[in-house]
């Protein structure tokens, strides 16, 4: 299997995936950047070990790669997968006809730094956080939380700090944000400690809660240790900001959790021994013993912030996870992000790398993990990389029929999620400008239709590992539903710009596709639609019915 020759789209660096395809062709296996002479190390771009990886493996599997996608097909999807929507007919009819051999790595920069992007990683990663029904009574009142995760990646915050900013929940939930992640999960260490572990270190402890793991080296007395950093945790509430309750949290000095031994094993009345906590295949935490000197701790007042602990566990496990001998950590976050991009992870599903699922790309895994660390967990530098290698440009076509090729031979099409689809039909009817022309304001963000409707058809599942599964509803809604409310006939709009356009009518119809589906139509689609529209016959009802139809036909629904 080779790359196209021909293709000049993908422009060559200082050193490129030939160079190291001519290295495997005369017997040097390639693995991991840190098993590269230190010469290639410093020199070779990660796109380009990306690539090298995948073709490695497409030849040791014998397994035939797609062609590279066209650059229609590239500028929708990297529109959605960067900046959560599709481009406007404007913008899709610039760059098809951009001749520059280096715009698509130029579009990446321009949609990296649209400030869209940072509002879509926010939604992509809120999901990740949260999913759509989270636990407890104020996590889903979490503005304050999305408004800061929006400005973290606006301002490139690095992963790491993050992660830790997550874990530390420093503030409170409405106007530091951070601390909502924590607030979820208070006064129930067990399922915090699950979490924690399948977020950030791509770990699934949930059978170790009953029973120790019978495949994987965790135990009981793992999966306890963890929930251990948890024990103290308890909220306050202190007063408000705007609508939003400030809820802190607070950790005690004192504490514990108990273990009793096996489910199975559990007598009435007998509440276990004490676990202390200890990092996950890792050493136990050493604290000092509070006991004696708060024997009487009384849980804080409400109404005003809590004073921090004398010591504190969930401080020392942030530090623990993000720390940079961690490799769980830079692991789980590079294969949690690959997968967003690629449709699966090295390790399927994303928050199960266990010894006994094995990574498809063992050396790329290494190398990703190795790069984001040695790049100080930059996330636009990792996001940059990927789009910019031909593995995650090829093309959706070919013989494979898995939803989430194994070897990453073809692009995965993958659904629009509810946020990107309502924000898409939007872009695509134009109703976005008729509204701002109007001068009107919104306090909603998803605004133009019921958004609760969209999130409840259109939303599940999302739980931030690729999920999805379509029925009957979101079909009803796309036949019966408000989506004719965002086919404007004001000034500004689709209908607007087609129905007074003096162009002849397949340069109407062509506009119509940009418009919507971020490509020029066939032939044989371009004469149906002039046949149907070019008529006197209730022209502006022809007009909103094709609207109507390509937006809810299925090639929309997907990022092609």
């Amino acid at each position: 299997m080779s790359w196209p020759e021909d293709d000049n789209r993908f422009t060559a660096g200082p050193l490129t995936v030939r160079i190291a395809i001519g290295i495997q062709a005369v017997g040097v296996v390639l693995a991991a950047r840190l098993c590269l002479p230190a010469a290639l190390q410093a020199e070779t771009p990660l796109r380009d070990l990306i690539d090298a990886h995948i073709r490695s493996a497409w030849d040791r599997e014998r397994v035939s790669s797609a062609s590279p996608a066209d650059d229609a097909t590239f500028l929708r999807r990297v529109s959605v997968d960067l900046t959560g929507v599709i481009p406007t007919c404007d913008e899709a009819k610039a760059f098809l006809a951009d001749a520059d051999d280096q715009k698509r790595s130029k579009l990446i920069d321009r949609l990296l730094d649209d400030s869209r992007h940072a509002r879509h990683q926010a939604d992509v990663w809120d999901m990740v956080y949260f999913g759509r029904h989270p636990p407890g009574y104020d996590a889903p009142k979490r503005e304050g939380f999305q408004k800061w995760l929006q400005e973290s990646f606006a301002n490139n915050l690095p992963y790491d700090q993050l992660a830790r900013a997550l874990l530390i929940a420093e503030g409170n939930s409405a106007e530091q944000g951070a601390p909502m992640y924590l607030v979820q999960y208070a006064g129930r260490p067990e399922d915090a400690a699950m979490a924690v572990s399948q977020t950030f270190l791509g770990v699934q402890l949930q059978c170790a809660r009953c029973h120790s793991h019978p495949y994987e080296p965790w135990t009981q007395q793992d999966f306890f240790g963890l929930a251990a950093f948890f024990s103290r945790l308890t909220t306050i509430r202190a007063g408000k900001a705007g609508q939003l309750d400030k809820v802190f949290v607070a950790e005690m000095n004192t504490g514990e959790i108990r273990f009793g031994g096996p489910a199975g094993d559990a007598k009435p009345g007998k509440s276990g021994d004490v676990v202390k906590p200890k990092f996950l295949l890792a050493a136990a935490l050493d604290e000092p013993d509070l006991t004696a000197e708060f024997k009487d701790e009384k849980r804080p007042k409400e109404g005003e912030p809590p004073p921090p602990p004398k010591f504190s566990r969930k401080d020392k496990l942030a530090e623990w996870v993000v720390a940079a001998d961690n490799q769980m950590f830079a692991r789980a976050a590079v294969n949690r992000v690959w997968s967003q991009f690629m449709g699966r992870g090295i390790v399927q599903p994303v928050d199960n790398m266990s010894p006994s699922n094995k990574p498809s790309h063992p050396e790329l895994l290494d190398a990703l993990a190795a790069e984001f660390a040695a790049h100080r967990f930059d996330m636009k530098w990792l996001l940059r990389e990927m789009c910019n290698s031909r593995t995650y440009q090829l093309g959706a076509g070919g013989d494979v029929t898995d939803a989430k090729p194994r070897w990453f031979e073809r692009a995965r099409t993958r659904p629009l999620s509810a946020e990107e689809l309502l924000e898409s039909w939007r872009i695509a009817t134009g109703f976005d400008d008729v509204f701002s022309a109007s001068g009107k304001k919104s306090e909603q963000r998803f605004h133009g239709v019921t958004w609760d409707y969209v999130k409840r058809f259109f939303g599940e599942p999302n739980n931030g590992v690729g999920d999805f599964q379509g029925g009957m509803q979101e079909h009803l809604y796309l036949n019966n539903g408000e989506l004719g409310r965002l086919i404007v006939s004001e000034k500004g709009g689709l209908v607007d710009a087609i129905a007074k356009s003096d162009a002849a009518w397949p340069d109407r119809v062509d506009r119509l596709f940009l418009s919507i589906l971020t490509r020029p139509p066939t032939d044989e689609e371009r004469s149906k639609f002039v046949e149907y529209l070019d008529t006197k016959d209730q022209p502006a009802e022809r007009l909103r019915e094709a609207i109507w139809a390509l937006m809810t036909c299925s090639e929309f629904r997907f990022n092609h």
